[in-house]
Formats: structure tokens, sequence, C-alpha cells
């Protein structure tokens, strides 16, 4: 039988999959707002709720979590400003879902596929491209833009009430996809009992999300905030699926948000899995992942790296040369707030002008979020790449706009970019 997967709003002391309590602190980031609860100018004076985030890993399972659950209505609001859609490079990597999915798993056309926290129907798109009928549910009113889109999609969060009215209503699926959404989910009992009770047996439930051994190779502290509760490895994962009758039958790596995994889990035991699964477990074991001396140097590197960044702030402004942010992933206000880069060192972040953000303010720091036509005009002698996790691409569309200055990449350790 599964511990109990359903968090209460609050204080976590044991792991979130394996219920052990022998939990090791890595690093404390301080209390810190949610960090997509971005403000409106006239919002700047209230006072605003932050919490502790605390990142811990599991000695029995090797889980990486937090030990705090902020309510989800707080972190998944209506108006939650974030569209998958809107980036080409995101647009593609998860396609990708769909391409590898339907590679391992051959599905009868017009098979139902559903997207659990499904967003504007970009992973949907490409299931439904290929003959699949579609199903998203998407608590946020981004729901509206993929339904306006073509794809159809329930406003709600997905549980096991409402998996037994879709049930009822569109019958099982053949696969469910959970798209950078797994970890964030406080009631994970309630979605693994839904998920088992939409799926035909033989069914695939396919999840993404960021990877443990990836975060602590590139030193991505940012990517530690309160929607994100769990930081999964293989093995945690398998513990998980086991105690819900699934399979973890398949395995990959891939690059998506900074390194994730994604990981596909068949409905019933005894089912046969892949050499890729056996050849990851090696690799974490063989990476350190089971043992906690990996995460007291991780701790280090990240102090470090937070520390250089600032310095290099600190002095660019000191002797008189401008810093400005680009881009206002999640992930951001993590590393704004951790480093202490108020708008006296940073004055605004640019962002592409379709973004949901303009206008708003970072939690906690209260940096402007501003269009990126300004800092084209004005050509800053500084720019932190904040969406660092995809500077590549990110700079050479930035260089063929004519953005001259300088880009600082903040992880996996600063480097500056000059051309």
């Amino acid at each position: 039988m599964p511990i109990e997967h359903d968090l209460p709003v609050g204080k976590i002391n044991c792991c979130q999959v394996c219920g052990s309590e022998k939990l090791h602190l890595v690093v404390d980031l301080g209390h810190q707002p949610p960090c997509d609860s971005l403000l409106w100018s006239p919002q700047l004076d209230d006072a605003e709720k932050s919490y502790p985030l605390r990142f811990l890993v599991c000695e029995d399972c090797s889980l990486g979590q937090i030990d705090y659950a902020v309510a989800p209505e707080e972190l998944f609001f209506p108006d939650y400003p974030y569209r998958s859609g809107i980036t080409a490079t995101l647009v593609d990597k998860l396609s990708q879902t769909a391409v590898s999915t339907l590679s391992r798993f051959k599905l009868p056309e017009n098979a139902l596929v559903m997207d659990i926290g499904s967003n504007d129907g970009t992973v949907l798109s490409a299931f439904k491209e290929r003959g699949m009928k579609v199903l998203g549910v998407e608590a946020t009113n981004i729901a509206k833009i993929a339904n306006e889109n073509g794809i159809e999609t329930l406003q709600a969060f997905f549980n096991e009430e409402l998996a037994s009215e879709v049930h009822q209503s569109y019958g099982t699926a053949s696969v469910i996809c959970a798209t950078n959404v797994f970890a964030h989910i406080s009631g994970l009992g309630s979605i693994m009992r839904g998920v088992s009770s939409l799926l035909d047996d033989g069914g695939v439930f396919v999840t993404q999300s960021h990877y443990l051994l990836d975060l602590l190779e590139t030193n991505q502290y940012n990517s530690i905030y309160h929607e994100h509760l769990r930081y999964y490895t293989l093995k945690s994962l398998i513990v998980l699926f086991e105690q819900y009758n699934f399979t973890v039958t398949d395995v990959e790596r891939i690059d998506n948000y900074g390194g994730s995994i994604r990981v596909f889990a068949v409905k019933g035991s005894g089912r046969e899995v892949s050499a890729a699964v056996t050849a990851l477990l090696e690799e974490e074991e063989k990476a350190g992942l089971y043992d906690l001396e990996v995460y007291r140097t991780f701790a280090q590197r990240l102090i470090t790296a937070k520390r250089d960044l600032l310095t290099l702030v600190v002095s660019a402004c000191s002797q008189g040369k401008k810093v400005v942010g680009i881009g206002c992933p999640g992930r951001s206000s993590t590393l704004m707030n951790f480093t202490g880069l108020a708008p006296d060192l940073v004055p605004y972040i640019a962002e592409q002008s379709t973004s949901l953000k303009l206008g708003l303010f970072l939690p906690g720091l209260h940096v402007p979020i501003i269009d990126e036509k300004v800092m084209f005009e004005e050509q800053p002698d500084y720019a932190i790449m904040l969406s660092w996790h995809y500077a590549d691409p990110i700079i050479q569309k930035l260089r063929a706009k004519g953005l001259k200055s300088k880009i600082i990449l903040p992880l996996p350790e600063v480097t500056v970019i000059e051309n």
C-alpha cells in the first residue's frame, strides 16, 4: 500500500515519496515569496507573503525536496503569467513528448491522450497533429487560450474526483502526460489514483520533471522554488510508481528547462523494462546521488556562484556601468532574491514583447519587468541571462536584433560573454 502522498499546507517532516524521516538539509535559501506571484504597481505598498525555502535530500530513496508546501491556489492562481507556446525553442522541445511517446507505444488512431497542467496546449497540439484525440486539464486562465486554439481543455485542478468525471464523459485514456508539473503537485496521491483510474490497462503515464542529477551537475539553485516540491531521481520515481502498481519501462534524459527526465510508466506490474532504466540507475549511483557528500559539494558551489555574481554586479555598478536582466522565468525570482540583486543594482528585467509579465514587478525585490525594446535602445553595459539554460539560441537571437551588451551567464558558474 502507498504511503499518504497528499500533502497538507505547511511544514513537511518526511520524504514526500517513501515517507522516510531521514532527511538532510542541503541549503537554506531563506524565506522567499512564491516565484510567480508577480506584482502590479498598486500592490507594491502591500505586505507580501513569504515562506521557508529549504532544499533537502532523502537518504533512503534519494528524492530531493523542499520542506514547506504552499497552498496550490496561491501558487497556481487564475492569472498565472506563464505560457509555454510563446517561445519557439520550448515549443520544439515540448513537442518531442509526442514524438518520443509514439515511437515507443503504438496507439490506435483517435486514441485519447490527456495532459495534466496542459497550459496553452502546446504538448497536446503535437499529439493532435499525429491523429490523436486530446484533452487538456489546466487550472489557470491559460485554458481559455488553449480552447481558442482548438485544444479541448478543462479549466480545473486534476485530482481523482475530476478523473471520475472525465471517465464518465470521455472514457479511458491510452496516454496521460504530466509535463513539468508532476513535481509541483501537493496532492500527489490523488493524482496517481486519478491517473490509474483513467488509464487503460497497459496505458502509459508520461512524466517530465527537472532531474536532480542535472540540478547538481549544473549548480541550479535557481530551480529551487515553492512550485517545485520534489526533485526526482529515477530511483525515487520507481519507488513512487511501484506503490501504485505502475512499472517504469523506459526513461530518457532531455535538456528541457536546464535538464529534465522523461519517464514512461506503464499501468500494471511485471512489464518489460528497457536497458536505459538500468543504465541510468547505475549512472545515478556512480554520480553519487545516493551519497550525501555530493550534496555538500553542491551547497559549497552554489554559495560561490552567488557571491561571484553579486561581486561582479556590484563592481560594475561601482564603476558607473549599467546591468540589467534578460528574461523572467519563475526561477529568476529565486536567483534574484537569494543573491540580493535589487533595483539599485539591476533596474529592470527585459522580456519579449509577447510576454504576459510586462508591466509587472518581481516578487520580493520589486524589480520591474519591461519590454526588451528599451534594452535594445539603451544598450546597457551588461545583461544577466536569467534564462541561462537556453543561453545559446537566445543569445543568437539577441545579437541578431542588435544587442551589443556583454552577457553574464550566472550559472553553472559566472561567465561573461563579450560577443
